[in-house]
């Protein structure tokens, strides 16, 4: 990996964008190289959550606008720029916690967005800046900020460029938490590594019903989440995590 750091907390992966001299950028590089390591985390049995994070300065400062600016309409359209990478990371099945510090624009914010949740710290500054290049948001920004923290705040930040703070993005919905600089990237593990306690039977169901109420009506999101729930009594780590519950000690989960 040239443009990733790849560091193993346990159960957790942290996965470190390392594009210092871009302001880690997204290049296709660092986007196929990422979701390489993405897609043999979730293949793999000894990672059990994933954190995303980048610099003290910036998580993510966009997409790399030197490789863009020669592109012209038939490039992208035919490389269908971005498409691929954002599906590919929205369909990883274990938790991807982001753990962002600085700048996390256009591109970087969409990738925090493809994570299941967002831990900021205090310099956080989040924000879709495309159309100053005359262009949009082309891998989700849209469609999930919108959906994240509604129309009227999303449609200004896609219309002026305008960012939001790590408090306004908290409590626009954007954000889970806002957690000291110095303390980001060691409280995501901690929090990762909860989550890697749990059983990866029901982290998936939970990630998967969650995820499910942004695509559909209440009805079948309702249906789909009761569904999934029945689904756990047919497992041992059901079984073993009520028994715990009542014999007032941690669970053992096994994943079966």
């Amino acid at each position: 990996m040239q443009t990733l750091i790849l560091q193993p907390h346990g159960p957790v992966l942290v996965i470190r964008l390392n594009r210092p001299e871009a302001l880690n950028a997204l290049n296709q590089q660092m986007l196929a190289e990422l979701t390489q390591a993405l897609t043999a985390a979730d293949a793999n049995p000894s990672v059990r959550c994933i954190v995303i994070t980048g610099s003290d300065k910036a998580f993510a400062a966009g997409a790399d606008v030197k490789e863009m600016v020669q592109m012209s309409y038939a490039d992208v359209a035919a490389a269908d720029l971005y498409g691929p990478a954002a599906q590919t990371i929205a369909r990883i099945r274990k938790p991807i916690v982001a753990a962002v510090s600085g700048y996390c624009l256009g591109g970087g914010c969409e990738l925090a967005m493809l994570c299941d949740f967002i831990l900021a710290s205090d310099t956080a500054r989040f924000g879709q800046p495309e159309i100053n290049l005359g262009i949009i948001a082309g891998m989700g920004g849209s469609q999930r900020l919108t959906r994240l923290i509604g129309k009227s705040k999303s449609m200004e930040m896609h219309l002026t460029g305008r960012m939001m703070d790590a408090v306004e993005a908290e409590r626009a919905g954007l954000v889970a938490r806002i957690i000291p600089m110095a303390d980001l990237v060691t409280e995501a593990v901690k929090t990762a590594t909860i989550i890697a306690g749990k059983s990866l039977l029901a982290v998936r169901a939970a990630k998967e019903s969650v995820n499910r109420a942004l695509e559909v009506p209440l009805s079948e999101g309702l249906l789909f989440e009761r569904r999934a729930f029945h689904s756990c009594f047919a497992t041992e780590d059901q079984t073993e995590g009520m028994q715990a519950f009542l014999e007032k000690r941690p669970a053992n989960f096994t994943d079966k």
